[in-house]
């Protein structure tokens, strides 16, 4: 935590208490010492056991889960995993592939437009936050047809129901089963979701639940806010973008989903030009 007094400090004063001085109770590496060390944990010993998951929410949040860790496990494999390269983030791992760059850095740039708006990660974050508030507002007497059309008003959407393309999202019940074979999915949050997806489908708007507000239900319910679930997310796509970028890497250079001349629907003038050596008009 910082002190008043470097709250109050500015410009080069507020530099000058920081130099060569890192206060954290988050963790250090002791080269040598044979002793890393992490909220308070040594990592080589006391937490070299634990899954690569569970050290996740260790880090992230500051408590052990093995229930919340192997529940993130599933959602990601069942929800974000597609080995399709023609889905947004994909696309640009895909792309990296042919245009042969390192798997890292084609990854990267992957996992960093992961958080689209429209239908990415966002979404997500957008539908935990409207699922607490839509409780809150419950638990005090709303009713929730009126909680979904002011919703509809303000952002003229409801996060995490509707889907581009298709209607049907097949990922949801394969998701819930998971959930329940593992003893969660039956808190109030989820059931919270289910209820507004029956609204929309009744009503005029015809939405029908996406995996982002299960996702959103399920981490509520572990009392997991919004902020965290942005962390627990940042990676969730990676295991669906290797095979794009291996698949593209492995063709030849250049020729991913090219499009002819033909296909272009030019309606201007046409321009005739005369092409020379050296690339010269």
């Amino acid at each position: 935590m910082l002190s008043n007094k470097r709250i109050s400090l500015k410009g080069p004063d507020l530099l000058a208490e920081f130099e060569d001085n890192w206060q954290t109770e988050m963790g250090a590496a002791i080269i040598g010492k044979e002793r890393v060390v992490l909220r308070g944990k040594d990592l080589l010993s006391e937490l070299s056991n634990h899954r690569w998951m569970e050290l996740i929410v260790f880090s992230i949040t500051g408590e052990e889960s093995s229930k919340l860790a192997r529940l993130l496990e599933g959602m990601w494999v069942i929800s974000t995993s597609f080995p399709d390269p023609r889905l947004w983030n994909n696309r640009v791992a895909a792309l990296g592939g042919t245009a042969r760059t390192t798997g890292a850095l084609a990854l990267s740039a992957a996992s960093a437009v992961s958080e689209a708006d429209a239908y990415g990660l966002r979404v997500t974050t957008r539908s935990i936050d409207m699922l607490f508030r839509f409780k809150k507002n419950l638990d005090e007497g709303a009713k929730l047809e009126d909680l979904i059309t002011r919703e509809f008003k303000k952002y003229r959407v409801v996060s995490g129901y509707g889907r581009p393309l298709v209607s049907k999202d097949e990922r949801v019940q394969p998701l819930l089963r998971f959930a329940k074979s593992i003893g969660m999915g039956a808190g109030p949050y989820v059931k919270l979701a289910l209820d507004i997806s029956d609204y929309l489908d009744k009503s005029r708007y015809r939405f029908q639940i996406n995996v982002s507000a299960v996702i959103s239900a399920l981490m509520a319910d572990e009392g997991v806010p919004p902020e965290n679930l942005s962390y627990f997310g940042i990676f969730a796509f990676i295991s669906g973008m290797y095979p794009c970028h291996i698949d593209a890497k492995n063709k030849p250079e250049g020729t991913l989903f090219p499009l002819s001349t033909q296909r272009i629907n030019y309606t201007s003038e046409h321009v005739h030009r005369k092409w020379i050596s050296g690339g010269k008009i």
